[in-house]
């Protein structure tokens, strides 16, 4: 079970599309923490195979001193997905001479948080209620996961 990670090229537009849907409803997301829709789908990022099938897709941002991960998806969890996508990330960041990796997470998503701490990740931010006002341009956003009220933004980096 080998994962092999490539970038994103223009014939992957459907599968990036449908691992997007399937994970956020559409390819449109919030870029939490900034309040502006962006069209995942357009963005540089990597998709994982493992064993020839896809098994995950990461986007990612120019943010200047930093790349920002817009979305990871490990369609395959488990296997070491997240962490080869994560990887890739890390290393076009390091060539480019960026200082660090940055994401945005939500209150209740306890699993990839613990998952961006192992990576290395460090909590810089809390950002109170941002969810309520990211509901304002993508009102299909979940009131809650797993029993838990999605209201806040959780700020990570990474530094290089």
């Amino acid at each position: 079970m080998a994962i092999s990670v490539r970038p994103i090229g223009p014939e992957d537009g459907r599968v990036v599309a449908r691992v997007l849907t399937g994970s956020w409803a559409g390819t449109t997301v919030i870029a939490l923490g900034r309040g502006e829709l962006i069209d995942a789908a357009t963005l540089p990022g990597f998709v994982a195979e493992l064993d020839g099938e896809v098994a995950g897709v990461v986007t990612y941002a120019d943010r200047g001193d930093a790349l920002e991960i817009i979305t990871i998806d490990a369609v395959v969890p488990g296997k070491g997905v997240g962490r080869a996508l994560l990887d890739a990330v890390r290393a076009v960041a390091a060539e480019r001479g960026l200082a660090r990796l940055t994401l945005i997470t939500t209150n209740d998503n306890t699993h990839a948080l613990r998952f961006y701490q192992r990576y290395g990740f460090d909590l810089v931010a809390l950002h109170r209620e941002a969810v309520e006002r990211a509901r304002e341009l993508k009102p299909s956003i979940p009131k809650e996961s797993d029993g838990i009220p999605i209201r806040h933004e959780l700020e990570l980096e990474l530094r290089l």
